[in-house]
């Protein structure tokens, strides 16, 4: 099969519609139908039946989808060790991040990375740290930056500490969630976070807090946040400092040290061999060499 018989059957397979996948191969319907009964006639069967739910494969439908997707991605792995052996930096990045990491600090690296390295293209997902391991397993992503302890027995650099606060419109301290009535605003994350919290919770105070809030993204949560509907408890990459709200960060009532959130970049040491994630990875450094001493500082 050509490149593009690979790329109409890895599209129909993710889209399992006609019309989002003619638009995502930039064809016509009738040529996208047209080009698909071509590919079945080649293999003397047919890959695909409709449905109410849409486009189904059929049993010999998915075998061709597994061969065309692993023909796709070996096609892209011989073209980066083609890549990684000229000088100049291109080829693509593949970026598996979390969430949180993504909308702050990730956006100043790739500016500087785009800047530098105009021919490189890149390719980022975001998610949690199970989903980020993943797509490291699976050969989607090069590289993870990953939050908190992750289970990962290959490559992995420090990257920085950020720590952790309760902020507020009102309570100005820690004591004062024991008999506040104002909601706990909790963004959905990894259940390694959430443990974090638990645990320094039940340290301090002997029940749960009596409102909670629960939102799907950070962002929202930082916002409901700042305009005063109740507390949260955020990572100090979320905020800028300018902020108009009270920042009081997060201590172990026994030994009262700040708790901590740690980032990390996690990788297979073969994609880290690749110029275009060499590159990227030195970037990376910098800037979290950086941060970190402004947080120090």
């Amino acid at each position: 099969m050509t490149t593009t018989e690979l790329e109409i059957l890895k599209a129909l397979a993710e889209e399992g519609n006609m019309r989002k996948a003619s638009e995502q191969l930039f064809l016509s319907q009738p040529a996208l139908s047209q080009r698909l009964q071509s590919i079945e006639k080649e293999w003397g069967t047919l890959l695909f039946i409709r449905s109410q739910k849409g486009l189904e494969p059929t049993p010999a439908g998915e075998l061709v989808i597994a061969y065309a997707r692993e023909a796709i991605l070996k096609r892209e792995e011989t073209f980066e060790m083609i890549a990684s052996m000229a000088e100049k930096v291109h080829g693509t990045l593949k970026i598996a991040c979390a969430s949180i990491v993504g909308q702050t600090w990730l956006p100043q690296v790739l500016k500087e990375y785009v800047q530098l390295y105009p021919d490189a293209k890149i390719s980022l997902m975001t998610g949690w740290s199970s989903e980020i391991v993943k797509a490291l397993y699976e050969g989607d992503a090069h590289v993870g930056i990953v939050r908190g302890q992750v289970d990962w027995k290959s490559s992995k650099k420090y990257l920085f500490r950020d720590r952790l606060y309760l902020v507020d419109r009102e309570i100005m301290s820690i004591d004062e969630l024991k008999d506040t009535n104002r909601p706990f605003i909790q963004f959905k994350s990894d259940s390694n976070y959430h443990m974090e919290i638990q645990r320094w919770w039940q340290r301090h105070f002997d029940q749960n807090p009596g409102r909670q809030i629960t939102v799907d993204q950070i962002e929202t949560c930082k916002q409901l946040a700042l305009n005063g509907i109740g507390y949260a408890i955020l990572p100090s990459i979320t905020l800028t400092g300018e902020e108009k709200i009270n920042k009081l960060p997060l201590l172990n009532s026994e030994e009262e040290f700040e708790l901590t959130r740690d980032t990390w970049l996690i990788g297979y040491e073969s994609s880290f061999e690749l110029k275009q994630v060499e590159a990227f990875i030195e970037i990376v450094q910098k800037h979290a060499d950086r941060l970190q001493k402004e947080q120090d500082y």
